[in-house]
């Protein structure tokens, strides 16, 4: 299940070079946005609803509270494998980034970046080296400096045309997250329960609305139905209890929110394109 992270200290951003053994972060969200460069690593990424193999060059920025977990190969478990992972992470205050852009016509590129990490972005060749190679250069940078550099990464990211999002909707849709916006309570709802029993009366009655007004309210937003919304965070859990190859098909299933296996094999074949046994047999 996803894991809400608290980061400690009061700095706008925070530049880490990462150089370990393997991924350690379990599946998480925080309010900071964030931008992960993997400079030497393989394995599996979570993003949202999305489930993609990762290498070296993969450039990623995540929206603030997006669900997140980047999961490595088997053989970087093995501690006789001699392989590491080498990543820069910068995490930045979404609320302050907020307010130093949205008053300034300038930088309205920007904001339409921030709107697009609520999906997830991937960035891909060759700018994605060019943004990797700029935030190698952040690390090195101190004080304002530092925060001159972000602001000059944010109009490279928010320039480049080599993009996909990863995710089909956004975890909070068109801005970034204010505390007093509906959709983004629901939303964190959802990540911390989607693996409970959600119906669409319950969640409706919570949030002061009734069943076809939230059903309105909610696919407008998100694009999606509730139950596709959910069933697919659900898949995507599903496939990471599945890599890590410690709970059966059956189990996975009621782990991750179903209520019988017929469901879960329907889902997962809908989301995956293969059943989940065969999924598991294609990552041995």
């Amino acid at each position: 299940m996803h894991e809400q992270v608290l980061l400690p200290g009061q700095s706008v951003i925070k530049v880490k070079w990462n150089d370990f053994p393997h991924f350690t972060f379990p599946w998480h969200f925080h309010s900071e946005m964030e931008i992960l460069y993997v400079m030497k690593s393989e394995g599996t990424r979570f993003v949202g609803e999305s489930v993609e193999r990762f290498e070296q060059g993969d450039l990623v920025l995540v929206g603030t509270q997006v669900p997140h977990y980047w999961k490595n190969d088997r053989e970087y478990y093995d501690s006789h494998s001699g392989l590491r992972v080498n990543a820069i992470v910068v995490q930045f205050s979404a609320d302050f980034m907020d307010k130093a852009v949205q008053n300034y016509p300038e930088m309205s590129h920007i904001r339409e970046l921030f709107s697009r990490a609520a999906h997830g972005v991937h960035f891909t060749m060759p700018e994605n080296i060019e943004i990797g190679e700029m935030m190698v250069n952040l690390y090195h940078r101190q004080g304002f400096s530092r925060l001159m550099g972000l602001l000059e990464l944010l109009d490279a990211m928010a320039r480049s045309k080599a993009y996909r999002l990863l995710s089909a909707s956004a975890n909070v849709p068109g801005t970034l997250i204010n505390p007093e916006n509906r959709i983004e309570k629901v939303l964190n709802y959802l990540n911390l329960n989607y693996t409970k029993d959600i119906t669409l009366k319950n969640i409706a009655e919570q949030f002061g609305m009734n069943s076809s007004a939230f059903s309105r309210f909610f696919r407008q937003k998100t694009g999606k139905t509730l139950v596709k919304y959910v069933n697919d965070m659900r898949i995507a859990y599903a496939c990471k209890l599945l890599q890590e190859r410690s709970l059966s098909v059956s189990q996975v299933c009621y782990e991750c929110g179903f209520n019988n296996i017929s469901n879960f094999n329907r889902f997962f074949r809908e989301r995956m394109g293969v059943s989940p046994r065969m999924y598991v047999s294609a990552i041995q």
